[in-house]
């Protein structure tokens, strides 16, 4: 029991808590001085955390959710949204009209900060880098222009007076990290090589989960008004789209190798499929795999003191290993968020010819 004269922990809500991203940051924070909640429609399922942490089963859209899950809360890392895959009112409603709702309701409890995780996706398919906090923002698809105006909901409420930290992250992987990611390790753990996009030379961040909780942590914990900004978070070191991908297949020992093809004809094929329903791949991922796509991670170095642990392969390689760990809890499994693997799609036709 606490003391009368101890100060009880702050309360974080994690919005999103059972997906990808909300597993690991609650896991983060379990370390941290803080009483943990989480809210999300998905039942949270993890036995490794589930006994040390509040978790209410809700939608971010819903009012009375949303009411109830900010009770007592003092800070909130809103990690919730509608991924790629699933249907653009989905996107759209939880993008923005779920970020409204939580703003209002973090207002109206007087919420000490919410920090907002949203996407480079927001920079849409740029003709330069490194992309900078202050670059046009142009988002690809429902899932990228959904990103920009969650972005502008919050810089709305930041203007009334809330500390909005808005935290630009790379597409993060990690343990639980399936999606898109799974598509290729099934390749390399069965000794494929890996299709490419394009001649694979181009220079593509990523960024793992931990580093991406250690940029939220940083956003709870530093003075507001150091905070309440926009920050780009990525890893620091990374080689090419090729180098760092035939790290994984060099880890799965089958002497798979990383093979391109000419980046036109293939998006074109993309393109139709996605049209038909068939692409395992969503326009934002396709149309950006063969560019470069990394962002200055300097502002969050210098203002938050931000300090990746993992590279690129270091990533792909952790998440590799945690994937065929894990095998059995996801065998025979699909669908849409990042927790089960993506269907093959056409992909499953040319893995038998790769």
């Amino acid at each position: 029991m606490e003391s009368q004269n101890e100060s009880p922990k702050p309360l974080v809500l994690v919005t999103g808590g059972a997906g990808f991203m909300g597993v690991n940051l609650i896991r983060y924070l379990l370390d941290k001085d803080v009483t943990i909640r989480s809210l999300d429609y998905a039942p949270f399922d993890y036995a490794d955390c589930k006994d040390q942490i509040e978790i209410q089963t809700g939608d971010i859209r819903d009012p009375e959710a949303v009411e109830k899950a900010m009770q007592g809360v003092d800070i909130v890392i809103h990690c919730a949204m509608a991924l790629p895959l699933y249907s653009e009112k989905d996107i759209m409603s939880t993008g923005i009209d779920g970020t409204r709702l939580l703003l209002e309701k973090a207002r109206d409890h007087s919420v000490d900060r919410f920090v907002h995780v949203s996407s480079t996706a927001v920079y849409g398919i740029p003709d330069h880098h490194p992309l900078l906090e202050t670059d046009d923002l142009d988002g690809v698809g429902p899932y990228g222009n959904a990103k920009v105006m969650a972005e502008a909901v919050g810089e709305e409420f930041r203007a009334e007076g809330m500390i909005v930290p808005i935290i630009r992250p790379k597409s993060f992987i990690g343990p639980e990290r399936l999606g898109v990611f799974a598509l290729l390790y099934d390749w390399a753990m069965d000794g494929r090589g890996f299709p490419m996009i394009g001649d694979g030379k181009n220079r593509y961040q990523l960024l793992d989960v931990e580093d991406l909780s250690q940029a939220c942590w940083l956003c709870c914990t530093l003075p507001e008004k150091t905070v309440n900004d926009t920050f780009n978070i990525g890893a620091g070191e990374y080689t090419t789209m090729g180098e760092d991908w035939q790290a994984v297949l060099d880890h799965a020992g089958h002497g798979g190798k990383v093979k391109g093809f000419p980046a036109a004809p293939v998006i074109w094929a993309l393109r139709i499929l996605d049209k038909m329903g068939l692409s395992p791949l969503y326009k934002w991922v396709y149309e950006t795999a063969a560019t470069d796509s990394f962002v200055s991670i300097d502002k969050a170095v210098r203002v938050l003191g931000y300090k990746p642990q993992h590279s690129n392969k270091d990533a792909l390689i952790r998440n590799f290993k945690w994937y065929l760990e894990s095998l059995d809890e996801f065998a025979n499994q699909s669908g849409v968020s990042h927790r089960v693997p993506w269907k093959q799609g056409a992909l499953g036709i040319v893995k038998k010819f790769f």
